[in-house]
């Protein structure tokens, strides 16, 4: 077997296994901060492109054409259940594009996101609702934001009850201390919305909340809590990225530990965002690695079932830029999970020193 990483995706101290230069920790390490500042650039224009999801068991895809009518959403032979979008996307577009392929297929169900204000957010400054320091970094949970995003995210997408929305990113927030208490104030909105029968579920999507320490799910979980007055509240949902270049969550959830195996014990739903890492997983890993994780699927493809797979996992966002690229992604998840055994094999090269 030759390498798992291709050149340059794993420098470092040549860890081998069995006779095969792998990603070491620090050189993969050294790969994830390159990728995650090319990521970050790209992460809410890639999706925000194609607005894509696939469910394991129930493939799911918004595809380009989506954006410029719904008849080309009829002809794309999509089947779809699941959008995932944010007001923000395509400059601000997104929403109001998808809106007339909702209203043709009313049975599909969807998320959006609160958080990042979208072009044109002008109003809500000069009415007092998003604070001006917000609007200047580009990012507000406060919760008077939160409900007027809400009630414009509603009627944008022509829908009166939001399937699951997420608070974009609160690590963005900027102040430790005080994230807690804006995500308290952020739920107790969201509670309430829920309440009027405005949205049904609610979550966190966030790029690096839980790999930084800043958000746990036991915290999440109290938090929600305190906001509802019950434990019977909406927080329903987690979404973070999980691929072979985050290893260390993929191996703590086969584990049943770490926000995945939590999330997963309270029964919400887990989004696995940028399995492929935006793309640069794709050119790092090498056609044994794929083989060892399912023989016979490409490199992206084997990396897309390793994301499904994860234990925990019950939705993973994908993005592609043309129909083949959809109908191999589907092919590959329509496959058995890879074993844990396999699984843990990979990890324990690319993350051999997870998290306790």
């Amino acid at each position: 077997m030759s390498g798992w990483c291709r050149a340059g995706a794993g420098r470092g101290a040549g860890r081998r296994c069995g006779g095969s230069p792998a990603a070491t920790w620090s050189g993969r390490c050294a790969v994830w901060r390159r990728f995650r500042c090319w990521s970050r650039s790209r992460f809410g224009a890639l999706h925000g492109e194609l607005a894509s999801v696939t469910v394991r068991g129930c493939s799911s895809w918004c595809p380009r054409g989506v954006f410029t009518g719904s008849s080309r959403w009829r002809n794309s032979g999509c089947c779809s259940r699941w959008t995932f979008t944010a007001p923000n996307y395509l400059a601000g577009r997104a929403h109001r594009l998808l809106a007339p392929a909702l209203a043709d297929h009313p049975g599909l169900r969807g998320s959006t996101k609160v958080g990042f204000p979208a072009p044109g957010a002008a109003a809500a400054v000069a009415a007092g609702i998003l604070p001006r320091e917000d609007a200047e970094r580009g990012h507000s949970l406060a919760a008077g934001y939160v409900r007027w995003r809400v009630e414009r995210n509603r009627a944008v997408l022509g829908r009166a009850c939001l399937d699951t929305v997420f608070l974009h990113n609160p690590e963005r927030t900027g102040d430790r201390a005080v994230l807690p208490i804006v995500l308290r104030e952020a739920f107790a909105v969201l509670e309430e919305a829920a309440a009027a029968g405005h949205l049904s579920t609610y979550g966190i999507a966030t790029w690096s909340g839980f790999t930084e320490g800043l958000i746990t799910v036991e915290e999440l979980d109290r938090l929600a809590t305190e906001a509802a007055g019950s434990p019977d509240h909406q927080l329903r949902a987690v979404q973070l990225p999980v691929s072979l270049i985050e290893a260390d969550v993929l191996q703590l959830a086969l584990d049943g530990r770490g926000p995945i195996g939590e999330a997963a014990q309270r029964g919400w739903q887990v989004f696995a965002s940028a399995p492929l890492h935006g793309g640069e997983l794709v050119r790092a890993a090498t056609d044994d690695l794929a083989a060892l994780l399912r023989p016979g699927l490409s490199v992206a493809q084997a990396c897309l079932l390793t994301a499904a797979s994860c234990p925990g996992v019950t939705k993973v966002l994908l993005s592609a830029s043309a129909p083949a690229h959809w109908e191999a992604a589907r092919a590959a998840l329509d496959q058995a999970a890879i074993p844990p055994r396999t699984l843990r094999k990979v990890c324990d090269v690319l993350a051999p020193h997870h998290p306790g």
